[in-house]
């Protein structure tokens, strides 16, 4: 079973260059928005990875637990909240990846992976406490629900999965980085929430971040985010740590 999930690991970071849409900006207003009590730039925890990095091998299993985010009250008119958390450093060719005596260059363009979905979030939930939405790494995905506090969409790692046979299923809600061990930067996840003016999105069955987005349109009354780091590659993971 740990070689299954090494491998599973090795193949979502040498798989996640396929093109996903960037979530177009919607943002009218702000909201203050706070990833385990974060607001700007920080290194996500370990905890809240879906691969961690490792001496031997390079990558591991991670937690995968959510991690708490909280956001200030939406302005007057707000009858629900989404989550949206997307990485925008996925390399866009996949060549080098996860490649010994190789790096993913720092100058390659790059695309946007959906980590997180989940709409329809009641207007009286401001907070999610760590793990609510994912307490666990999962094999074969997790449901969508609804949970108790909204629903849940595809995140990329379904698509990343798909032709993996232990691993593939639908991945809804969160599931957290495994960027690339060889890349020569680190990757931004930004956490975003949006104060909606309807109370449901009115979406049903395995819809994904660009549906979900697209429903949002015509109804942001507000948005913020919160924006974490994360690296598996040994170098740029000390450079991060020298800046903390």
């Amino acid at each position: 079973m740990a070689n299954i999930k090494l491998a599973a690991c090795a193949l979502l970071a040498a798989t996640a260059a396929a093109v996903w849409a960037t979530p177009p900006a919607l943002a009218q207003a702000t909201l203050k928005v706070s990833v385990d009590s974060f607001t700007r730039v920080k290194t996500i925890p370990d905890r809240y990875a879906f691969c961690n990095p490792a001496k031997e091998g390079h990558v591991k299993p991670g937690a995968d637990i959510s991690p708490r985010i909280s956001w200030s009250k939406g302005p007057a008119g707000t009858k629900s909240y989404a989550i949206i958390a997307v990485d925008n450093d996925v390399p866009s060719i996949r060549t080098d990846m996860n490649q010994e005596g190789k790096t993913v260059s720092a100058t390659m363009p790059r695309l946007t992976f959906f980590h997180w979905v989940l709409v329809d979030i009641a207007p009286t939930v401001r907070h999610l406490a760590a793990g609510e939405d994912s307490n666990s790494r999962t094999v074969g995905g997790k449901p969508q629900g609804p949970t108790k506090v909204g629903l849940r969409g595809l995140n990329n790692y379904t698509k990343v999965f798909a032709s993996n046979e232990q691993m593939k299923g639908q991945y809804f809600g969160y599931d957290g980085p495994c960027p690339p061990w060889n890349d020569e930067i680190p990757h931004h996840y930004h956490f975003t929430v949006y104060a909606l003016s309807a109370a449901t999105l009115g979406l049903s069955g395995p819809f994904d971040g660009p549906d979900a987005m697209k429903a949002m349109e015509g109804l942001v009354l507000a948005k913020g985010e919160a924006v974490g780091v994360y690296a598996q590659n040994p170098a740029v993971i000390a450079e991060l740590h020298k800046k903390k």
